[in-house]
Formats: C-alpha cells, sequence, structure tokens
C-alpha cells in the first residue's frame, strides 16, 4: 500500500491501520533464503532454483510467503512440489487445448516433470501461468537434485492428479457438458485437485522428520484440509470463473427444484440466471448450500492442526486455512460475490497472520467466523439447520478442546498456568473432580501398600532408643533433685 493509501485507510478505518502497522513493524520474515548459510536448504546459489523461487511468487497468490518461512531444506520441496502441481493444473485448465492434445500431456505428466529439457509451448497466449510451462526446464533440474525421499512423493502425487485432471477433461470433451453434475462429483474432483495436495504435504511433512511419520497416513483429515481450500475458492471465485466459462458448483445444489419451490419460482437451468438481481434471494440460498458443505471440512481441519508441532509447519497449514473461514464469512449471504470478485481486506488478513500461531487461537477464529455466519442465516434459508449444525459442531469442538472458562497465563519465567473464570460454574464442577481424583489416588495408593499394622510401644529400633533417652532423662531428674532436696536439708539443720 502506498503512502497516499495508508493516509486514507488511518482517516477511515484508524483500527485497520493500527493492525496493519504492528504487522509491519513486528511480523517482518524470519528467514532470508538468499542469505549465504541458507543456500544449502534454499538453492538460492543456484540459477535454477531462483528462478524457482521467482516462479512461486508470480504464480501463488497467497502461499509464497508462507512456504519460505518453513524451515530447512523442506522449504524447497513444497516450492518445487507447488511448481509441479501449477504447471499440471495449467494445461488442465487452458481451454484452448483440444481434448487430443491434452490428453497424452496430462496422462504422462509425472514422466515430463522429471525429463531433462521438456518444455511446453502451446498453451493459450492468454493462459496466465503459461510461461512457467515455457520454462519447465529449470523446475526439471531442480526436481532431479531433490532429495529421492521428496521426490518420490511428489511423483506419486503428480501421477495421482494427472488422471482424475485427464478424466474430467474427457469427460467435458466428448460429452459436451460443462457443468459439474451431483455433489459426489464436485467432492472427487476437489479430492483431484487439492485433496491429493494434503495429502502430499503430509507426507512431505512425515519425509521431512518435522512431524511424526504416521501424520502421513492421516488421509481422510489432510483430504478435509485441501478441500475446505479448494471449495472456499470456488465459491468466492464464482464470478471470475463463470467469465472464463469455467462451472465448478455442482448442479445438484443450483438446480435444485426444492430451491426453487421455496421462492416461488423454478429451479434454475444455468448458472448465469444466478447473477441476474431479480434472482437474489434464490441464488443467495445456492451459495447457502455450498457453504454449508465446506464447514462440514471445519471440524477435520481443526483435529489435523493439533496434531502438527514443528511452528512454521503449523503456521503454513493453519493460515491459509483461517484465511479460508474468513473468506467464507465474507462470502455468506452476500450477493456481491455474484456480481464481482470480493477478498478479505488487508488489515484483516494481517491480523489473521499474526494471530494464527497455536492451535488453540486458530481454534478461537473458527469458533468465531462461525457465529458470524451463523448470525447471518435466517429459518427461511432451506439450507439454515445444516448451517446451524456445522457452525454448532466449531463451537462444541472449541469448547471440548480449549474450553473458554480457562485461559492461560504464562509467568516471567516462561511457565504457563492455567487460570479459570470464576464467575463460571464451570470452575466449580472442575474443581470438585480434580478434588474427588487425588482423593480416588490417595485410596488406591493406600490400597496397593496396605494398611499401616499398629506396632506395640518399644518393638522398633526407634521406639526402644526414644525410650531409653527419655528413661535416661528421667533418672538424671530424679537424681539431681534428690541431691538438691539432701543439700537443701543440711543447711536448714547444719
Amino acid at each position: 500500500m502506498g503512502a497516499l493509501s495508508m493516509l486514507v485507510l488511518l482517516l477511515t478505518h484508524p483500527v485497520e491501520f493500527r493492525t496493519l502497522v504492528q504487522y509491519k513493524l513486528w511480523h517482518e520474515p524470519n528467514r532470508d533464503l538468499t542469505a549465504p548459510s541458507e543456500h544449502a536448504h534454499s538453492g538460492w546459489n543456484r540459477k535454477s532454483m531462483r528462478r524457482c523461487w521467482e516462479f512461486l511468487d508470480l504464480t501463488s497468490r497467497s502461499f509464497a510467503a508462507v512456504i519460505k518461512e518453513v524451515e530447512g531444506d523442506l522449504a524447497r520441496a513444497i516450492c518445487l512440489f507447488y511448481l509441479v502441481l501449477r504447471a499440471l493444473d495449467t494445461i488442465e485448465d487452458d481451454m484452448t487445448l483440444p481434448d487430443e492434445k491434452k490428453q497424452p500431456v496430462l496422462r504422462n505428466f509425472h514422466k515430463y516433470a522429471v525429463t531433462p529439457g521438456w518444455t511446453f509451448t502451446e498453451n493459450g497466449p492468454n493462459e496466465k501461468d503459461r510461461q512457467l510451462l515455457v520454462e519447465y526446464d529449470v523446475v526439471s533440474e531442480e526436481l532431479n537434485l531433490l532429495d529421492k525421499r521428496y521426490l518420490d512423493v511428489i511423483l506419486n502425487i503428480a501421477e495421482k492428479m494427472e488422471t482424475g485432471m485427464a478424466d474430467y477433461a474427457h469427460k467435458a470433451a466428448t460429452t459436451g457438458e460443462i457443468y459439474v453434475e451431483k455433489v459426489s462429483d464436485y467432492n472427487l474432483y476437489c479430492h483431484y485437485v487439492a485433496g491429493l495436495v494434503g495429502e502430499g504435504l503430509s507426507q512431505l511433512f512425515s519425509a521431512s522428520g518435522k512431524e511424526v511419520p504416521w501424520l502421513g497416513e492421516q488421509l481422510e483429515l489432510a483430504n478435509s484440509m485441501g478441500l475446505m481450500l479448494q471449495k472456499t475458492n470456488i465459491i468466492r471465485d464464482f464470478r471470475e470463473d463463470m467469465d472464463d466459462r469455467r462451472y465448478f458448483w455442482p448442479r445438484e445444489i443450483w438446480g435444485s427444484e426444492a430451491l426453487g419451490k421455496a421462492v416461488d419460482q423454478p429451479a434454475f437451468t444455468n448458472v448465469e440466471q444466478m447473477c441476474d438481481p431479480i434472482n437474489q434471494r434464490q441464488a443467495l440460498w445456492v451459495q447457502s448450500a455450498m457453504v454449508a458443505d465446506v464447514l462440514g471440512h471445519a471440524v477435520d481441519s481443526l483435529d489435523y492442526l493439533r496434531l502438527l508441532k514443528q511452528q512454521t509447519v503449523f503456521n503454513f497449514c493453519a493460515i491459509p486455512q483461517t484465511m479460508a473461514i474468513s473468506t467464507l464469512c465474507l462470502c455468506f449471504m452476500n450477493y456481491e460475490m455474484f456480481q464481482k470478485h470480493i477478498k478479505i481486506r488487508r488489515a484483516e488478513a494481517a491480523s489473521l497472520i499474526m494471530r494464527s500461531t497455536n492451535p488453540r487461537d486458530v481454534a478461537y477464529i473458527f469458533r468465531d467466523y462461525a457465529r458470524k455466519i451463523h448470525r447471518k442465516a435466517t429459518p427461511e434459508d432451506p439450507s439454515y439447520i445444516k448451517i446451524s449444525v456445522a457452525c454448532a459442531k466449531i463451537d462444541q469442538w472449541c469448547e471440548q478442546h480449549y474450553p473458554s472458562f480457562v485461559s492461560i497465563s504464562t509467568s516471567p519465567s516462561g511457565n504457563a498456568q492455567q487460570i479459570f473464570d470464576r464467575s463460571d460454574a464451570r470452575t466449580k464442577v472442575v474443581e470438585l473432580t480434580e478434588k474427588r481424583e487425588r482423593e480416588i489416588a490417595l485410596e488406591k495408593r493406600l490400597a496397593s501398600t496396605g494398611p499401616v499394622k499398629p506396632q506395640p510401644l518399644g518393638e522398633g529400633q526407634n521406639d526402644f532408643k526414644e525410650i531409653l533417652f527419655y528413661v535416661s532423662i528421667a533418672f538424671v531428674l530424679v537424681i539431681a533433685v534428690g541431691l538438691g532436696g539432701a543439700w537443701l536439708l543440711m543447711q536448714i539443720y547444719a
């Protein structure tokens, strides 16, 4: 933002201005990829890898910054993984490529990806990421230098993804059908283009040793992470995709006769009808059904984030998820989304980046946005119950794992301590429960050692010594008193 923009922001939104200033002052990048000490991990000393980092900045709208922050050589592996999938997606998205040309390239892309010198120059001139494929030889050069434990994951995911993309592209080209029909087809497509990304990243985290080995086996949770991001982007990008004649919203939702009957109108026959203001109410209810579907992945995403231990990996995963739930809240019941591309404000994004540093704060971010979404919902909406249930599950998850009546206080020495809200009735329950648990633990300890038998006085060695000590003292006192009395009598009768 320029100086004039910041001045306008100061005058119109002072709180947001303060947030942006805090972000610029305190949220400095923790890693300089260009530093000589980082060359062994970042590969910046190689011309081909420098160009790959440049392509990451050019092709990624939101992931570049968080990828660069990941520690060690894992950042370089994720960068190359992203570029491979971005190149694959660019071929699949290009509507100017005929199916007979697209199919062999898609289905063999995992082989081309590591073929030295391979490039692709046949994308349409308006395809925004075509330059990545024109210079793809720098990516293949770096892939062949990558550690095998990373490369195997990247190529395996690329092969799975290319198969799914090729199947969908072929179906669209041969049947002439431009719409996704069923929600199940929509879920499968999102799995191919995003769920597999979540699986691949989990496997890269495990391969790096920065996360537990079994994280790569959490396929359902990793899939939900990817689907939540992809489906949110599909909702937000509705207008942009429609203008490019790309349709991802399933007909089973937008063409629902039940939604049409709810507003006494016929069901939509094409997605363009949702952009007509006369259909605003019905369009928003279609959007509500799409949002309810996305919210169903929120709890799985929170479960996944709780498994992560390494800070930079957590930040890399958490920041896009909090951005997604924020974007979802912005889009929900907002008809502007059907008219133009919308996005959250910069100050809000900066605030989310600064707050997305631990599972507790991320959970509260999810909870707060879920509550905002629920407040926007109306009982007349056919998806109202689904929205309410999905938001309640997020709230319930937060209370179960991070109860709101418990806060964390950190002492100057760095020790964390739980503080209970005395005004909350649950505090008394917790205290009574803890007291009862201590009593049970004591009873178990006594039961395991057996009752203490009373010992007759004098039988123990210590008892005998103690008795002898007191008898000796008594004897000395008696002698002293006797001698004192004798001396006193002698003084009287002398």
